[in-house]
């Protein structure tokens, strides 16, 4: 089950989460501190205490003062972003800048590219503030982190993964939020196997685990080929939400999956006793549940005939295949003959034709077979010769 793009949703959360103005804050406790202020960098939360990495004792260039508070001033303001950037790239230009001015300056920088939608300008930023080594921990590591969450958001998963193992393993970061986004970049690599252990260590570690991370966790386990793991996390998800009509879905889902028809089809239909089934694909995933099970032809055709009286299931070709084929297992002839013919002409070629042809035929129905069997020819067979057989008469 390979999740669509949609996860990239907790990547942009996770990026805006990072972007906020708690690292304009940590530039000002720097420069303030770099010029016998009182500094408020003592005040400032430690954010990665178990980090192996020795801050940086070089302090802003005094020659540079005016320069960075300015910098800093328009950043904070929130409204002129190309004058930040222009700002910012005229310190990194600068001769008497040192590794600190330039790391301010790219880490502010790289705030301004992304809310000027310029990830790769972003990046680019991001990846000069950690390579000049010149901000505190919290800082450095928050670029750091940006600059992994905003590579995986571009697919750059090699890249990503890469900086988001180093900030890991410099941090020792056990943070469920940190722990996630390797799990679904391991996840989005395709890397399944390794995905799910730090999967569930990030769900472990959290007091209140997300229901996306355990759908993550569950589509890990059910694309490693895990079935009965995937099973058992969507039933527990779906036991502790019993009320969410997502996780029931998913666990129908997963269900399938697992070649388990009968529960699937016992999860669809306790939604659909109590009006939850409200949308097309969902009449279908239930319809198509029936339709892989024995013995279910008259669940299918009343899925299907409740779905299209409310206005929900579109009278298109695999309704109406759906119903023909259910209509001809359950002996109702006449029902399967008129929704084949309700389903042929939209199809894509002449072998629905060439069924009703058939079954026209045993039913002794002469012309209408030989001119379905006609219609079969026009729209292109696998077997020409079959309808050939019927238009003769043979």
């Amino acid at each position: 089950m390979k999740l669509p793009n949609r996860n990239k949703a907790l990547l942009s959360l996770l990026v805006a989460a990072a972007l906020g103005g708690a690292v304009a804050a940590d530039a000002i406790a720097q420069t303030d501190s770099g010029h016998g202020r009182s500094s408020r960098s003592a005040k400032a939360e430690v954010m990665f205490p178990n980090a192996t990495r020795q801050e940086p004792k070089e302090k802003s260039s005094p020659k540079l003062s005016s320069k960075l508070q300015k910098l800093i001033d328009t950043f904070n303001k929130g409204e002129d972003f190309p004058g930040v950037r222009a700002q910012a790239d005229e310190i990194l230009a600068n001769p008497a800048a040192n590794n600190a001015d330039k790391s301010l300056a790219s880490q502010l920088a790289a705030q301004a590219a992304y809310n000027l939608d310029d990830t790769a300008g972003a990046k680019k930023y991001l990846q000069q503030a950690v390579d000049f080594n010149g901000l505190d921990n919290n800082g450095h590591y928050q670029s750091m982190l940006m600059l992994a969450q905003l590579q995986l958001q571009d697919n750059q998963y090699t890249e990503g993964l890469a900086t988001l193992d180093k900030y890991l393993a410099e941090t020792k970061s056990q943070k469920p939020e940190d722990l996630i986004l390797k799990g679904q970049a391991l996840y989005q690599s395709e890397r399944y196997q390794e995905a799910i252990p730090v999967l569930k260590a990030g769900i472990a570690a959290s007091p209140e685990p997300k229901d996306s991370w355990n759908q993550l966790l569950m589509a890990a386990y059910a694309e490693a080929g895990q079935s009965g793991e995937a099973v058992a996390a969507a039933e527990a998800l779906a036991a502790k939400s019993p009320n969410d009509k997502k996780a029931q879905l998913n666990l129908a889902s997963m269900y399938m999956q697992a070649d388990q028809m009968a529960k699937a089809a016992a999860v669809m239909d306790k939604l659909r006793a109590s009006g939850q089934l409200t949308d097309e694909r969902e009449y279908k995933q239930l319809y198509s549940i029936y339709a892989n099970t024995e013995n279910k032809e008259k669940d299918v055709i009343a899925v299907i005939n409740e779905g299209m009286s409310k206005g929900i299931l579109k009278p298109d070709y695999q309704t109406y295949l759906a119903l023909a084929q259910s209509y001809y297992y359950t002996d109702n002839i006449p029902g399967a003959i008129d929704n084949w013919k309700k389903a042929a002409p939209l199809s894509k070629d002449g072998e629905t034709y060439l069924n009703l042809a058939k079954v026209l035929k045993n039913e002794g129905r002469t012309a209408e077979a030989k001119e379905a069997a006609q219609q079969a020819l026009a729209k292109g067979v696998k077997k020409p010769e079959d309808a050939k057989k019927i238009i003769n008469g043979k």
